[in-house]
């Protein structure tokens, strides 16, 4: 019973490190398929390349090395043997000059004397195994070697009876030395691999990013590129493809619907201006002018229902000056002494909007703001990528757990329901957010610091 508890706590402690780890890896690794793709492609082959290569040097160095090695440990035996047979009666000075001259070896009798001790072994220790495995088989005396003291020479220090035998040899006469040559091929092989999978993925992930183009700008009411078309690998035209049969059959509904809309329309207007007429023909009465209201409320929701069913998706995008916008919906807005207060920037903003739909989005909001609030401010920013529009009001707001509902179609809270405060069918938050999502952008909304509500419209420029 006491090993269960553990084994619970020791499973809850490694989950958040599994958690931290996935994301630290989430934010490191690239986001593009480009990059991606040339990850998967280059990383196992210059991974596989790399163990190959080290591999067959290694054994290439530890070959070339053993011989160098050998044929130094050759060298220095023979030069112990001269020592210990012939006599020395000028000071070893023949013996010296032999090894200077013909073995290129700095040769030192030093008197007796304790070797030095044993150094860490280094980190890649090929010639220092390699050379003390020579000198125990061919020499068979105590030595000391050192391999990293001084970078370009090996010093071996061999105990004698009556002295030390100090030799200083070339690492180039005992070690193959080609970590050069090891990077000079990694490097090159790596950028020939990159070279020729840069330029095969150029070519393959540019049709992606024409289609995605594509779709974002039907997704923005914009038309297609006029040179889209199915381009790239299979799997890419079979999208492509179905994009463009998907993008016909929309057109087609839309234009079916706008149709469909516009008879509607025209009939139900048609009825409505012959009850204005019977209605303009009855006295001046009060209950002909509370039957005009109820016709003109009619008419008023009708033009929201419609708006709304239709979605202005027919028109097309135009640059839009959105200073001179915002001044026209101040003056389409004001009401008595209501009126909206604009915080503009200095210079032109102009972007790519259905400026009609546009219009209607922002008015709607503003509109709303205007109909519960005492003073309204709409403020613009753009940047490189965004034009931002916030709308303040010191309303009443709206609760934070219903600032999503407002959104839904026929939706009204109840202090809305309760108020005389002019037609409200429930479309107006709905159509807007329509609008501005078929712009690519969104509207959102949250407590303003003037006490109401604040509506931010976001749309990509």
């Amino acid at each position: 019973m006491v090993a269960i508890p553990k084994q619970t706590e020791r499973r809850s402690w490694r989950l958040p490190n599994l958690g931290v780890l996935r994301s630290l890896l989430g934010s490191i690794l690239p986001k593009g398929l480009y990059a991606r793709a040339l990850i998967i492609i280059i990383a196992p082959i210059v991974l596989l390349q790399s163990v190959v290569a080290f591999v067959f040097m290694e054994r290439h160095w530890e070959t070339v090395t053993r011989r160098l090695s050998d044929a130094t440990t050759r060298d220095i035996a023979m030069l112990l043997g001269v020592y210990e047979s012939y006599p020395h009666d000028d000071g070893y000075k023949k013996l010296i000059n032999l090894a200077q001259t013909k073995l290129n070896l700095s040769l030192q009798i030093l008197p007796p004397q304790d070797l030095p001790p044993t150094r860490p072994k280094p980190f890649f220790d090929l010639l220092d195994r390699t050379l003390s495995r020579e000198i125990r088989k061919q020499i068979g005396k105590p030595f000391w070697i050192d391999t990293v003291g001084r970078s370009h020479l090996v010093e071996i220090r061999i105990q004698l009876k009556d002295a030390v035998m100090r030799v200083l040899a070339r690492r180039s006469q005992t070690y193959a030395s080609n970590s050069h040559i090891f990077l000079l091929w990694m490097v090159g092989t790596s950028l020939v691999l990159m070279t020729v999978a840069i330029l095969f993925l150029r070519n393959q992930i540019k049709p992606i990013l024409r289609l995605a183009q594509a779709a974002d700008r039907f997704g923005k009411g914009q038309s297609a590129p006029p040179d889209f078309r199915p381009r790239g690998a299979r799997e890419v035209r079979q999208a492509a493809l179905s994009f463009m049969e998907m993008r016909n059959r929309i057109e087609r509904q839309i234009e079916q619907r706008t149709t469909m809309l516009a008879g509607v329309s025209h009939d139900l207007r048609t009825i409505l201006t012959r009850l204005k007429l019977q209605l303009a023909m009855f006295e001046d009465s009060q209950e002909a002018k509370e039957m005009m209201a109820d016709v003109d409320e009619m008419q008023a929701m009708l033009e929201d229902y419609m708006a709304f069913a239709r979605g202005d998706s027919s028109e097309e995008s135009s640059p839009v000056n959105v200073r001179r916008l915002l001044q026209d919906i101040r003056k389409q807005t004001a009401r008595g002494n209501k009126e909206i207060t604009l915080d503009l920037p200095d210079t032109e903003v102009v972007v790519p909007l259905r400026r009609h739909a546009f219009k209607r989005a922002v008015t709607n909001v503003v509109s709303n703001a205007m109909r519960f609030a005492d003073h309204v401010t709409a403020s613009v920013v753009q940047n490189s990528n965004w034009l931002t529009l916030r709308i303040d009001d010191d309303g009443p707001g709206i609760p934070e757990e219903e600032r999503e509902e407002v959104f839904r179609p026929f939706y009204r809270l109840d202090d809305a329901r309760g108020q005389d405060t002019g037609i409200n069918t429930g479309l107006g938050l709905s159509i807007a957010r329509d609008i501005v999502r078929s712009h690519g952008g969104d509207i959102t909304l949250k407590k303003s610091e003037m006490g109401g509500l604040q509506a931010t419209i976001r749309v990509p420029v």
